[in-house]
């Protein structure tokens, strides 16, 4: 598939590199990238070659969220085609949120607004300490509505309120502190780091990788009861599949199962 606004490859190995390239706009989020980012997601989860996926993006910053000439047209039009385009966004994250593989994002600049949310449904990101963060849509009379459930799960209600309230930037240093990104790192060492962080979830079964994606979603949204019920069905099936069966017989015999490089 041919995109405009992002690009998309994929080495021998396996990791996909996904990456928003509308520089000249510093990545802002219009219509186009938000269609494309979606068609992207579905493309990588139906895709069994790819196991992980790099999420970054090209020039000085990471996204600077809402792009202004969209958000115009979308104030300009009525309200069916605001609440559409709107759930464009929150149909998109959700899209990249439910990816069954890792999504490691690459923060190689600064992101505010839909650029944080895009940071919150990645499974682990790591940020150059040069960077800076906003969620700051009150200040355009607006607010953060798509991106919060993702946002919130991430940093938490204190710190969401702390954080979107008021609008105001913050550091690489307090978005590691809060939880928006896993690490910061000089720029010099992101790529290193990123490699490090690829290799290891190289050593992961791709489907238990999917299956403990979804479990983590549904043990944070159900009460105990439930959960006891739905872990016992999900490790029961765990022991039947291809991969479980692979994986304990390799350990029994002290070899490695066929994912795993032994690096």
């Amino acid at each position: 598939m041919t995109y405009e606004t992002i690009t998309l490859e994929t080495d021998e190995r396996g990791v996909a590199r996904l990456t928003l390239n509308r520089s000249d706009k510093h990545n802002a989020l219009n219509g186009k990238l938000i269609d494309e980012l979606k068609q992207a997601a579905d493309q990588l989860a139906a895709d069994d070659a790819v196991r992980v996926v790099i999420l970054s993006g090209n020039g000085k910053s990471f996204c600077a969220g809402g792009d202004f000439n969209w958000f115009k047209s979308n104030a300009e039009s009525d309200r069916a085609t605001r609440i559409r385009e709107s759930s464009k966004l929150a149909h998109m994250l959700n899209a990249l949120n439910a990816l069954p593989k890792p999504l490691i994002g690459r923060i190689q600049g600064s992101a505010y607004g839909g650029g944080v949310g895009m940071i919150s449904v990645c499974d682990i990101a790591v940020g150059v300490d040069t960077a800076r963060f906003g969620l700051t849509e009150v200040r355009l009379g607006l607010i953060p509505a798509n991106i919060s459930p993702h946002v919130v799960a991430r940093i938490g209600t204190a710190n969401s309120r702390a954080t979107m309230l008021s609008g105001a930037l913050f550091s690489a240093a307090k978005a590691d502190k809060i939880g928006l990104l896993n690490e910061t790192v000089a720029a010099d060492d992101l790529d290193t780091r990123i490699d490090e962080i690829v290799a290891e979830h190289l050593e992961a079964a791709l489907g238990a990788v999917g299956e403990t994606k979804r479990l983590i979603n549904f043990v944070a949204n159900h009460s105990m009861e439930d959960n006891m019920i739905y872990t016992a069905d999900r490790l029961a099936d765990a022991w039947e599949t291809d991969e479980g069966t692979t994986g304990i017989n390799s350990f029994l015999n002290k070899q490695l199962p066929p994912w795993r490089s032994g690096k």
